[in-house]
C-alpha cells in the first residue's frame, strides 16, 4: 500500500471534486509550491491511488437517456465462468460499471441505453445470448438523485501519516 500523508489526503479531497483545480490554486490550499503539488499528484498517478482523470457525462445531453441496474446470476459459480464474464463486462460499451458481488445475484451492472427499445436490444445480445447466465433482474433508474465517484476522506484516518516534507 502507498504511504500517504495528510498533505495527499487533503489534495485527493480537493481534486476528486475538481479534477481542474490548477497547481497554483491547488498550493495554496495545502500551503504547498505548486511544483510540490505537481510532484505529488506525478506519485500518486503513478502509484495507482488516482486510477483516473475523467469528465462526468450528462447522460440526456448524448442521448443516453436511460439507465438499468441489473443483477446478474451465473449458471454456475466456477473461475472460469467468473472471468469470461468479467472480461464481457470490461468489453461492453452499455456497461457502465460492473461489481463482482455477494448475495442474490452473482453481478451487479450499471448498464446505459438510448431507450427502452435500445436496453431491449442489449439484452437479447448481452443476456440471452450467453449460455453462462441463469437469469437477470432489471431495475429501471426513475431518477439519478446522486452520481459520482467521490470517496470520502477523512485526513485524521491513520492510514494518512503526518506530512514528511516530500
Amino acid at each position: 500500500m502507498p504511504s500517504l500523508d495528510r498533505i495527499d489526503a487533503a489534495i485527493l479531497e480537493i481534486i476528486q471534486r475538481n479534477n481542474r483545480v490548477t497547481s497554483e490554486e491547488l498550493g495554496g490550499l495545502v500551503n504547498l509550491s505548486p511544483t510540490a503539488c505537481q510532484r505529488r499528484l506525478k506519485r500518486l498517478r503513478t502509484e495507482g491511488v488516482i486510477e483516473a482523470d475523467v469528465a462526468i457525462v450528462s447522460p440526456k445531453k448524448v442521448g443516453r437517456s436511460v439507465t438499468m441496474i441489473v443483477l446478474v446470476s451465473l449458471e454456475r459459480e466456477r473461475a472460469d465462468i467468473v472471468d469470461r464474464f468479467k472480461s464481457a463486462i470490461r468489453s461492453t460499451r452499455e456497461v457502465m460499471i460492473g461489481f463482482y458481488v455477494t448475495g442474490d445475484a452473482d453481478f451487479l451492472l450499471i448498464v446505459t441505453a438510448k431507450s427502452l427499445e435500445d436496453y431491449e436490444q442489449f439484452t437479447r445480445r448481452f443476456f440471452y445470448e450467453n449460455h453462462d447466465i441463469k437469469g437477470f433482474k432489471t431495475m429501471v433508474v426513475m431518477d439519478r438523485v446522486k452520481v459520482g465517484f467521490e470517496f470520502p476522506i477523512d485526513v485524521e484516518d491513520p492510514v494518512f501519516s503526518e506530512p514528511s516534507g516530500r
